[in-house]
């Protein structure tokens, strides 16, 4: 797509839960309102970092202060070249772009700690200086400085880009975690993570099939789902906290789900089956409790390329349309990272990106560090 010259240009970066690459995408946003996508691409982990970032996001130990900076840099890197790479490609020039919104990588979340704190790594400094383009970074840490969870940080930009004044619409993130975003007719936008997404299938499916996910839910639909392991999974009291709520990899992983499923065997794809359905059932049960009269549920990340989960979501919500963000004008693939931009062109602003209701912080909040080209 050519670049319109009258609407300025911000390019995006998130690398999420599953950290299986780093999506870059580049947007404009037109006064009349709206995004406009440019072009996207995912960028790739170097193997043995993503290795790492998996097991710190799981709440593994961090080796030392040194491997901090180190992995700090390393990731900023990463970033870096995945904005350079979209900008050669898309043949646009780095004068152009007004700013970058970096994501990072978040490597440990614990708003409910106490203190409270969440951190994300790929320093912005490091990313302005290898692109040559001012970069916002470290959007979340501000809203738990005033007491929110400091995520879900896409619901502001659900509204503005897919909100709908005629019926009750929701927005479902499958990511590595689901989240969703509630968009009622009237009243208060919330938006809360609903719990496990790809991370636990793509793990379960790594681990017997060395494939790195699911392609089509193929695995998944090959199997039965076991209703008392999902039964014991659903029995989590994390599902019943009511919002705002947040959770990541450090909560949700390999040794939370085999600590529930006891001495039983358990066929492979069987397994796989169940965590699939997990997925489903908590997002329509989440869905229901919180927004019953949802007509529309617009859905994104990865797992939209999942037609056995969409499957299973529709049979769950049968009164609602379960439909991809497609066909409202956002690619999937993408909108986390054209979320990031949009955050990007508000810090920029002097405008709030975050949502008190949302999130559960004291008030709006201008969000993320600004180093300049």
């Amino acid at each position: 797509m050519t670049v319109d010259p009258t609407a300025p240009l911000f390019l995006g970066l998130m690398s999420g839960t599953s950290a299986d690459g780093i999506d870059a995408a580049l947007v404009q946003f037109p006064q009349a309102g709206g995004c406009r996508f440019v072009q996207g691409l995912t960028h790739g982990w170097a193997p043995a970092l993503r290795a790492r970032l998996v097991a710190l996001g799981e709440g593994g130990p961090l080796q030392s202060l040194e491997e901090l900076g180190e992995l700090d840099a390393r990731i900023a890197i990463a970033f870096a070249d995945a904005a350079n790479r979209l900008l050669d490609a898309a043949g646009v020039d780095r004068a152009q772009v007004t700013a970058i919104g970096s994501h990072g990588q978040t490597v440990r979340h614990r708003p409910l700690a106490d203190p409270a704190f969440t951190v994300q790594l790929g320093d912005g400094n490091r990313i302005a200086e290898l692109t040559g383009i001012t970069t916002v970074a470290d959007f979340r840490r501000r809203d738990v400085a005033a007491g929110g969870q400091g995520a879900p940080l896409m619901p502001a930009f659900h509204l503005a880009m897919l909100g709908a004044a005629g019926e009750d619409r929701a927005v479902l993130n499958l990511g590595g975690i689901g989240n969703l975003t509630l968009i009622p007719r009237q009243g208060t936008v919330r938006g809360f993570d609903t719990g496990p997404a790809n991370a636990l299938m793509d793990a379960w499916c790594q681990r017997h099939t060395g494939q790195g996910f699911d392609a089509g839910g193929a695995f998944a639909a090959s199997g039965a789902v076991d209703a008392a392991l999902l039964a014991s999974w659903r029995a989590d009291p994390w599902f019943d906290l009511p919002p705002p709520k947040s959770t990541g990899r450090e909560q949700f992983h390999l040794a939370w789900a085999e600590a529930r499923m006891g001495e039983g065997e358990y066929a492979a794809a069987d397994v796989q089956a169940t965590l699939l359905e997990l997925t489903a059932a908590t997002v329509a049960d989440a869905l229901l409790a919180q927004q019953p009269d949802t007509r529309r549920l617009l859905v994104c990340g990865g797992g939209v390329h999942n037609p056995r989960l969409m499957q299973r979501l529709a049979a769950r919500l049968p009164e609602v349309v379960v439909e991809p963000s497609t066909v409202h004008g956002l690619d999937p693939d993408y909108v986390e990272a054209m979320g990031f931009a949009w955050l990007a062109s508000r810090t920029l602003a002097g405008l709030a990106g975050n949502l008190p209701g949302v999130t559960g912080a004291q008030g709006p909040r201008i969000l993320g560090a600004i180093h300049p080209a």
